[in-house]
């Protein structure tokens, strides 16, 4: 007897986006599963950072579908509310509001999309924030903290709303070389939780410990998915790939 499968918690199907007559995404199809990994990389404006955008319902697209946990992403229908529950995003920025405390960011979503109370969301904040080293923050405010203390701030926030999948748009291209490694090994320890997570990255060590597979867009297309063991081989087969991969070890 065949096991049904279970359908992936993400599926975009010929997904394309038009900034007026510039074409950005081209029939973009990818599936995910639950619990899996994914690398997306490429050369700036490759329509890598816009996927990631258009997955958490941050921009429309003009046609093809995207869908998240069964919810269909559109801008259009009123799925946002109920999509904030499934994802956690992770920009290069940090986006912190400077005005509230670094626990009063992490409390912020569950309080207000999730209806905890003050105490509940208090008390998930602060365990989130001891799993990454920096419960001793609390009560600061953003603008106090180093680069990469703001960044793993902003992946709590993201966890706090236990998000079926996390999404990451650059989150170290922001932050000084010497930052960059805690917030890879906060992103390795997430990986290691089990959680479902799409990261954009120029970081190639990360897709070569964490990922299940690697996805490059090029033009506003994918032109390869391979797991990182067959998309880092030298004597890979795509020209494209080694071209890329030639120009990433220089910097």
């Amino acid at each position: 007897m065949t096991m049904k499968q279970s359908p992936p918690l993400v599926s975009l199907k010929n997904v394309n986006k038009w900034y007026g007559v510039l074409h950005v995404l081209k029939d973009v199809s990818l599936d995910i599963d639950e619990g899996e990994r994914i690398v997306i990389c490429g050369p700036s404006g490759s329509g890598k950072s816009t996927v990631i955008s258009a997955m958490n319902g941050l921009q429309d697209y003009q046609s093809g579908e995207i869908t998240i946990g069964g919810i269909r992403v559109s801008e259009r229908d009123g799925t946002a509310h109920d999509l904030r529950r499934h994802v956690g995003m992770v920009f290069q920025q940090f986006n912190l509001f400077p005005h509230l405390s670094v626990l009063e960011n992490c409390c912020l979503g569950p309080r207000r999309i999730l209806g905890l109370s003050r105490a509940e969301a208090e008390e998930r904040a602060i365990d989130e924030l001891a799993r990454v080293r920096i419960a001793d923050q609390a009560r600061k405010y953003p603008e106090t903290l180093s680069g990469g203390q703001q960044q793993r701030v902003a992946i709590v926030r993201a966890l706090c709303m236990q998000p079926r999948i996390m999404l990451f748009d650059e989150p170290t291209s922001a932050l000084d070389p010497e930052m960059v490694s805690e917030v890879l090994d906060v992103m390795i320890q997430l990986s290691e939780r089990g959680m479902t997570m799409v990261c954009v990255t120029h970081e190639m060590g990360f897709p070569r410990r964490v990922a299940h597979k690697v996805v490059m867009m090029e033009e506003g297309r994918i032109i390869e998915v391979a797991p990182p063991e067959q998309f880092f081989d030298t004597a890979h087969a795509n020209p494209r790939v080694r071209s890329f991969l030639d120009q990433i070890m220089r910097l």
